[in-house]
């Protein structure tokens, strides 16, 4: 290589410093550090571990089987008066259509504002469903009064011989009543009914009036206040004035039946409080801040709930907040002001690896404290979730057991460890399985504890423990408290946690299941297992070969997980050098001088230097290239698979310095810089794997008898790779490897802004063993650099990524050519769409158009630009998309608290500035993010949202952090799309509905190339999500898609006469 040999004047400035700086604290103890440790323990080693310390004697099982038994016996027999909400599970299970359907209906109807949007979701979910199945299949009277109040009145009405005779016929005429008021009306009110039995009350006083009535007197309660994560400080901030306002009606009731401060507290009400509720930025990467602001409001709840000698419990919330919350936790609950007061609580969730050492380590800090500790065991919410999400970063396994028996082995081996700690922990237990509840009586040998259940639910099973001619136990009802509205994200999340064919809950009113299948020792089950794992649910890294794509999914990186955290700081930090890039051609010796590289975070730190080719390389690289190809293309394609496999693996393990490269040169956040490499590297193995399918084997065509014919693929010659700035790595390497894997050789050429990245990935390719000559780095300006080679006749094709304009200027030079006619893949721009009709969830919508518009800085192809939202519910989404913009940290990429992160350069930013005065001018301002002082001198731009009257105020895309949002009518849908496709783009789309009949109309009237359904639009995943548009987006093939390879090929028959030399031998030897 021809690297410059001494630095320019600029590079008097300092050294670069340290990269990243994650301010994590010591782990405070060995008890701390092993919950770190174990987050995603082996699941086999583990489950081993507990299924030791789970296992009963011998005799005490016995036992626990009898009870188990006699307890489901005897709640059979009170089936025939079963409760209503366990009758509605069995009829509508999610084995059904009709139950998902149900779910679906249940999620949206009440929150949507308007009657045509109402109308077209009940129309879309009920119409075509066979509810007739469900007639009369039950006695209870939920499960008919829903049947009939979704399909005909609304009203309850107890099935009779009568009725049910009718069903046929009143379903038919049903059907064709959909979307009348009267079924709207009717829908409503079931979903009201559905509501009812799950949620204590709309209002505090309406919960603890209810809990003192009839059977319901027999319980202890823990009143939860409806409510999902905040997105906004508004949010927050209602959320702990309805937690202070709940405190003070409980407490006030509590103390006006005799209830005192310093009373028993395991035996008074209590408050559940979830910290998400509390804070819009739950977050590990903003801890400082949550830490700060946070505690301070969550101690004021404790003190408040100790002064009436009530109970205050922090829900359990996702894996990756789990150490936050402890954090949290600890400051709160060794605050001396709650001395003497064990009403403290924390939710454990069985299903975690990291119970066990977290149940510990509570014990720990309540013995330090000097306090009694309440901990309640649940088997866990958000299981499906947790799987998704390790699947999607990539983690090398899961939080999570996989199997539901795991986790009931977890159960009984956390409950054993409660019970080990009775000094400074009273345990209580969540369940409503009755296995389960003799078990806990077993382990627990007399020890002092309570039983916890859901509102609604396991009332039939409880009655045979709570009272005292049965098993004498308290129990703990977790009542939630809210409004129809607010319940609904809970209700949906109760029914499918507890309503899956496979639930105790749904099986033990069912005669059919054997009460011995019910009671079943999940000890003895486990053991015998032939795998631990689930074996449909492969680890992440293999995700992709479970499904037939023999390839292995990238492996990324876990920034909530301090000891990841540490270990990527250490290496990312240790890869910052003073880079430098020069052209990669054998044989050129390009002069000039050397062009400093500066951090679009900081511009006055010089990150390294680049060297431009000069047009005698040009022709160097043209040169080796065309001698160089037909080796290459002769090389077998496993074998050039194989090189480029072995360059992802070397890329995956210098992650770090890649990321470092991405951060101080590209301006990329920490989980953008994992984005891109885990993308590049799932570039190399796609295209490595396609080569394999495609090219290592002629295809076999039809012949006639005598003759062969088949068909080869083969390279085109020469490609030129030009790639943008944007996605320096994963774009760059995508290109290139899609050219090499097809048998041509390449020129690369970088963007201007982001040399430095290209050069080290051509590094790597030519270590991993492409040739020199195969793949060559030209470095340098449009005019020297791209417009000479797109020019050349010896250009067999180029791919391009970048502007409009850019791709037909490079379209007009390769026609001009005097040449063959040559290949153009260009993907370029969008002015990229959101459409969210009425049944859109508003806080899903906001998460989602923040992400897609302002993730990359608002730098990515896919980006969205503009978002399309209903009249309906515009005001709602756009004053809380003002709220989630506030909380938006603008600053240093390499600091993990970052959420924007620089635009490329100066011109970009001018752009942006340039925009932002228009629209000033022209539009109304919704937000704007305001800049941290660490953006004083670096090319950072504020995210800003604005408010067009039509998609004609905007006359091109504008990239970099602005959203544009426009209202719609309800009517209007057809004129949205509309203005969509006359701008002539058309990259990606998202649609936020609930209603597939709109989500079809949609995707299908827009003319765009990848389409996104209630989910951001960015970030499309390699051989998952193909990526390309049309129009004036591209020209496709899809990047990442089965014909990307195609196009980079050139096709040739071969016809042979078999029988040239003779007869047919194959004919001639027919058998009869």
């Amino acid at each position: 290589m021809n690297a410059p040999s001494s630095s320019p004047a600029a590079h008097d400035a300092p050294r670069p410093g340290a990269l990243l700086s994650p301010e994590l604290p010591a782990p405070p103890n060995p008890f701390r550090q092993a919950i770190t440790d174990g987050w995603l323990k082996d699941e086999a080693s583990h489950v081993r571990e507990l299924l030791a310390q789970a296992r009963l004697p011998a005799e005490e099982q016995a036992k626990v089987q009898a009870l188990a038994a006699d307890l489901v016996g005897r709640v059979r027999v009170r089936a025939k008066d079963q409760g209503a909400i366990e009758a509605f599970m069995r009829q509508y299970d999610l084995g059904s259509e009709e139950g998902v359907l149900l779910m679906c209906v249940a999620e949206a109807l009440l929150r949507i504002p308007d009657q045509d949007t109402a109308d077209k979701l009940i129309r879309d979910k009920l119409a075509d469903a066979d509810w007739e199945k469900h007639l009369g299949g039950s006695d209870s009277v939920l499960v008919n009064a829903s049947t009939w109040g979704l399909m005909l009145t609304g009203k309850l009405v107890q099935m009779n011989d009568a009725t049910r005779a009718d069903a046929p016929s009143a379903f038919k005429r049903l059907v064709g009543r959909v979307g009348e008021p009267v079924v709207r009306l009717a829908v409503r009110q079931a979903m009201k009914i559905m509501g009812h039995q799950f949620v204590m009350g709309r209002t505090i006083s309406e919960a603890l009036s209810r809990s003192h009535k009839g059977d319901n007197a027999n319980y202890r309660y823990s009143f939860d206040m409806l409510g999902e994560g905040a997105l906004t400080m508004k949010d927050a901030l209602r959320y702990l004035e309805d937690y202070r306002r709940a405190i003070h009606a409980i407490g006030g009731d509590h103390k006006a039946r005799g209830g005192r401060p310093d009373g028993d507290v395991n035996n008074a009400p209590g408050i559940s409080i979830k910290l998400s509720a509390l804070y819009p930025r739950y977050e590990h990467a903003k801890r400082a801040r949550v830490l700060k602001d946070l505690v301070p409001g969550v101690l004021e709840l404790a003190q408040l709930a100790k002064s009436y000698g009530i109970g205050c419990t922090v829900d359990a919330e996702e894996s990756d907040r789990l150490e936050l919350s402890l954090d949290i936790i600890e400051q709160v609950f060794s605050d001396a002001s709650l001395a003497g007061w064990d009403g403290f609580g924390v939710v454990v969730q069985a299903y975690q690896k990291r119970t066990p050492y977290t149940i510990d380590h509570l014990a720990d800090m309540a013995r330090r404290a000097g306090r009694r500790l309440q901990v309640r065991l649940v088997k866990g919410a958000y299981w499906d979730a947790e799987i998704k999400r390790a699947q999607i970063e990539g983690y090398p396994g899961y939080p999570v057991f996989t199997r539901k028996q795991n986790t009931d082995v977890s159960y009984l081996a956390c409950a054993k460890r409660l019970f080990t700690h009775a000094d400074a922990i009273y345990p209580m237990f969540a369940t409503h399985n009755a296995h389960t509840i003799a078990a806990v009586r077993s382990i627990a040998n007399g020890g002092v504890y309570e039983h916890q259940k859901l509102h609604g639910m396991g009332d039939d099973l409880y009655a045979e423990v709570v009272p005292a001619d049965r098993l004498n136990l308290p129990c703990r009802v977790y009542a939630p408290v809210g409004s129809h509205e607010d319940l609904l994200p809970y209700l949906v999340r109760r029914l499918l946690e507890n309503g899956a064919n496979s639930s105790f809950v749904n099986r033990i009113t069912d005669e059919r299941v054997p009460i011995a299948d019910l009671i079943r020792d999940p000890v003895e089950m486990v053991a015998s297992f032939e795998s631990i794992p689930h074996p449909k649910i492969p680890l992440p890294v293999d995700l992709l070969r479970s499904q037939n794509h023999d390839r292995k999914n990238s492996m990324g990186a876990n920034l909530a997980n301090d000891n990841e955290l540490r270990a990527l700081a250490e290496q990312i930090n240790a890869a910052v050098k003073p880079w430098q890039a020069a052209p990669l051609v054998p044989g050129a010796n390009p002069a000039g001088a050397a062009l400093p590289v500066t951090n679009p975070a900081d511009t006055r730190e010089v990150v390294g230097q680049w060297l431009a080719a000069d047009a005698a390389t040009v022709q160097k690289a043209l040169a080796n290239a065309v001698a160089a190809q037909p080796a290459w293309n002769r090389t077998p394609a496993a074998s050039r698979a194989a090189i480029l496999e072995y360059a992802a693996d070397q890329l995956e393990a210098r992650m770090p310095e890649f990321m470092a490269l991405c951060v101080k040169e590209a301006g990329k956040s920490l989980p953008d810089s994992i984005a891109e490499v885990r993308e590049a590297v799932d570039f190399l193995r796609y295209y490595a794997k396609q080569a394999r399918e495609q090219f290592s084997h002629a295809e076999k065509l039809p012949s006639p008898t005598g003759e062969s014919n088949e068909l080869q693929l083969h390279g085109r010659g020469v490609f030129v790779c030009i790639s943008p700035w944007n996605f320096p790595l994963a774009i760059f390497l995508g290109q290139v490897a899609a050219a090499l894997a097809a048998g041509n050789s390449v020129i690369a050429k970088p963007a201007e802004q982001t040399n430095l990245i290209g050069y080290y990935a051509v590094k790597l390719l030519h270590d991993a063993g492409v040739p020199a000559e195969v793949v060559q780095f030209l470095p340098g300006d449009g005019a020297t650099v791209g417009a000479a080679l797109t020019a050349d006749p010896r250009v067999a094709g180029v791919a391009f990524t970048g502007s409009t304009d850019t791709a037909r200027a490079i379209n007009r030079a390769m026609a001009a050519r005097d040449a063959a006619i040559g290949v153009l893949i260009a993907e370029t721009g969008g002015q990229n769409a959101f459409i969210a009709d009425s049944s859109a969830l508003p806080e899903q919508l906001v998460k989602d158009a923040i992400g897609s518009a302002f993730t990359s800085a608002g730098q990515r192809c896919s980006a969205a630009r503009v978002l399309f939202v209903q009249d309906d519910i515009a005001d709602k989404v756009m004053t809380m998309l003002a709220g989630a913009m506030k909380e938006l940290k603008v600053g240093n990429p390499g600091l993990l608290s970052t959420d924007v992160g620089p635009v490329i350069d100066a011109d970009a930013l001018q752009i942006l500035q340039d925009h932002a005065v228009r629209m000033d001018r022209e539009a109304r301002l919704i937000a704007a993010a305001e800049l941290s002082a660490e953006a004083a001198n670096g090319t950072f731009f504020a995210p800003r949202a604005y408010e067009l009257k039509d998609l004609g105020q905007l006359q091109k895309e504008v990239f970099g952090p602005v959203l544009h949002v426009i209202r719609w009518k309800g009517d209007q849908l057809d004129a949205v799309i509309d203005q969509i496709n006359a701008t002539g783009y058309g990259l990606t789309l998202g649609v936020h509905s609930r209603i597939d009949e709109t989500v079809d109309r949609i995707s299908n009237g827009v003319h765009v190339g990848n389409v996104y359904v209630n989910r951001n639009q960015i970030g499309a995943v390699v051989g998952v999500q193909p990526f390309g548009g049309q129009g004036l987006s591209g020209t496709g093939p899809k990047a990442g898609g089965p014909h990307y390879l195609l196009r980079f090929a050139t096709e040739k028959t071969v016809t042979v006469n078999t029988t040239a030399a003779g007869g047919n031998a194959s004919l001639l030897t027919l058998g009869d």
